[in-house]
């Protein structure tokens, strides 16, 4: 299984981005694709995830309302649109997924895709 995340960038307060990830050799659709960040100095935290098989979704509640995950299971791809952003979102964001698990907690997964860098400021 492997993962690439893309799309981070430099916004402004307020703007909004979108960051994707690419999964490949998943061997069902019983995957849960998730997203953490980690800024600097701080803990990685879990951001939002969503289950492959049936859509469902959980945010944590520093992002929700702002963020939104959803997903093309035809490309294998999830997205991470992300709304009215502050300084304090940034990050580094990486996603991540195995098989048979639905969570925010970093060590529920094997698999990591490089982390791509999401910076706000003016």
């Amino acid at each position: 299984v492997q993962l690439q995340a893309f799309g981070g960038g430099l916004v402004q307060p307020g703007k909004s981005l979108r960051l994707s990830c690419a999964a490949s050799g998943l061997t069902s659709d019983d995957y849960a694709i998730a997203w953490f960040r980690q800024a600097p100095g701080k803990e990685r935290e879990g951001v939002s995830c969503i289950s492959l098989n049936d859509g469902k979704t959980y945010y944590a509640d520093s992002v929700k309302g702002r963020f939104t995950i959803s997903s093309d299971n035809a490309k294998n791809t999830v997205y991470l649109q992300m709304n009215s952003q502050k300084p304090e979102d940034t990050a580094n964001f990486y996603c991540a997924t195995d098989e048979g698990r639905f969570s925010l907690w970093d060590r529920t997964y094997r698999y990591w895709g490089q982390g791509t860098l999401f910076t706000v400021s003016s």
